[in-house]
């Protein structure tokens, strides 16, 4: 099936870099926030990245025009009844991404796809909630997404053929590279990924190392573009915190409990840099 218009549900950081990718690759693009203030403020974050790429060539001021005329905020999820592709990229809570897609499902012509960015949680349980869960799947982006090259296509046990394929080429359309993981938490980077986060937390809460030497020593010694404290707080200490929950629920395996450190830092809102606080100061 041809992608002609995309909706993305969601204009926060995530929401806002797919909509901006989705326009730039040529795609009608609507993307929707739940008020007037946040629709503006995630409208005012993709523009502000437009206009950095023209400051550094990357872009003409023309072709910033012509994705700004691509897109269409709203607040009304009525707009995506056009839609061929939908991609919610809301909080990570199941009844509101239920919600969501059970609303869409109302909404959206039967061949409209319907997809998740969620980065942990089962996506079988939001395509049920429809009545085309074969039409289901998960399409996950990663931070910040103009600039990360991978997605993770999630397939459920019940996506057809046809989605899975017309979603692989969806995302190479953008310049993606797609990886396809089975509808487990975690799905294959989270999976991997967030042990060895956890490990770090643990070693910087035994004393067995400052922050800065676990960092630098993953920087220098493995060649990672970033430690895993400070990329822990790149992410933000809740998500890590919720993807981390979400997988010992799933798999009861002790190496992906949230250490003490991670638990006390969330509750005492030391998120990472988005509050301007985490492992490191920000402010």
């Amino acid at each position: 099936m041809a992608i002609k218009t995309v909706g993305v549900v969601g204009c926060g950081l995530m929401g806002s870099g797919i909509a901006q990718v989705c326009a730039q690759s040529g795609y009608q693009t609507v993307v929707s926030e739940i008020n007037k203030e946040l629709l503006d403020r995630g409208i005012g974050m993709i523009n502000a990245s437009l206009s950095k790429a023209v400051e550094r060539g990357k872009l003409t001021e023309e072709a910033r025009s012509t994705v700004l005329n691509r897109l269409k905020g709203t607040v009304s999820l009525e707009d995506f009844r056009e839609c061929d592709l939908v991609i919610e990229a809301v909080l990570e809570d199941m009844n509101e991404k239920r919600r969501v897609f059970s609303t869409l499902d109302k909404i959206c012509p039967p061949h409209t796809i319907f997809s998740s960015n969620t980065s942990c949680l089962s996506v079988l349980e939001m395509a049920v909630s429809t009545k085309r869960p074969q039409k289901v799947l998960g399409l996950h982006f990663f931070n910040p997404v103009p600039v990360m090259k991978l997605v993770e296509i999630v397939r459920t046990i019940i996506t057809d053929d046809d989605t899975l394929n017309t979603a692989k080429q969806f995302s190479e359309s953008l310049g993606k590279k797609n990886i396809i993981a089975k509808d487990q938490p975690g799905f294959i980077v989270n999976r991997l990924l967030t042990p060895y986060l956890l490990d770090a937390m643990r070693l910087l809460e035994s004393a067995g190392a400052t922050r800065e030497d676990i960092d630098d020593g993953m920087v220098l010694g493995c060649n990672h573009p970033m430690g895993p404290l400070a990329l822990s707080d790149f992410i933000g200490l809740d998500t890590v915190n919720f993807i981390a929950n979400a997988m010992y629920e799933e798999f009861k395996d002790p190496k992906y409990a949230a250490p003490t450190i991670l638990r006390k830092m969330v509750a005492a809102g030391y998120l990472g840099r988005k509050k301007g606080k985490g492992f490191y100061d920000y402010k």
